[in-house]
């Protein structure tokens, strides 16, 4: 019995055969997996938070699998897709490998392949899922900061010295310095050089929404 919090593989093929023949090798080698039909029962499917990875399959009834790649895409929505298909073509895999899929194999493929292309997107899976903690982690801390904590911070990891945030802020040098003994401890920032890295992290993430 595979343990709670496992990664879990994501089938979709609107073939019931081809979803239990998936689910049956998955389960042979000790992997988690839930199937279904349309990306629509996918999405309705409750989801928890866990590293996880889509074996789907390329043309579905309603939105096919390339354009569900690209709604995955556009929604920021991070999970690896393997792409399946009785019907490939060179224009189709090059589409499909552009927007971050990890394999796109024809049918029939054999396990070993499958299997190989699942063991990479949990991988990948594991450590989107890794980085996404960190990252919530982080905003936690961030959403601690005061407002002036939050200006002196902006203002550190620019280059200012303690004398200079105090001009621009208009404050004294010995009370920035305690914001900043603030910030530190509430980022959980070891060092200055942490602390820059942290707010680039932060920053990042805003930018990618």
């Amino acid at each position: 019995m595979t343990p709670a919090g496992a990664p879990v593989v994501f089938v979709i093929d609107d073939d019931a055969g081809v979803r239990t023949s998936i689910q049956g090798l998955l389960k042979s080698v000790g992997l988690r997996s839930e199937s279904f039909g349309t990306t629509q029962e996918f999405l309705r499917s409750k989801r928890q938070d866990e590293p996880s990875c889509l074996v789907l399959d390329v043309r579905l009834p309603g939105v096919n699998g390339l354009d569900f790649q690209r709604q995955l895409v556009d929604a920021g929505l991070q999970i690896p897709i393997i792409f399946i298909t009785g019907h490939g073509d060179i224009p189709m895999t090059v589409r499909a490998m552009k927007s971050g899929a990890v394999e796109f194999l024809t049918k029939p493929f054999r396990d070993h392949d499958l299997l190989n292309a699942i063991h990479q997107a949990l991988d990948r899976a594991r450590t989107i899922h890794q980085q996404q903690s960190e990252l919530a982690a982080l905003g936690d801390c961030y959403e601690s900061l005061t407002p002036r904590e939050r200006e002196v911070m902006a203002l550190v990891v620019s280059g200012m010295l303690n004398k200079q945030v105090a001009s621009e802020l208009g404050t004294s040098e010995i009370t920035v310095k305690i914001h900043r003994g603030h910030v530190m401890r509430k980022m959980q920032a070891d060092s200055l050089a942490e602390l820059v890295r942290m707010a680039a992290k932060l920053e990042g993430s805003s930018g990618k929404k």
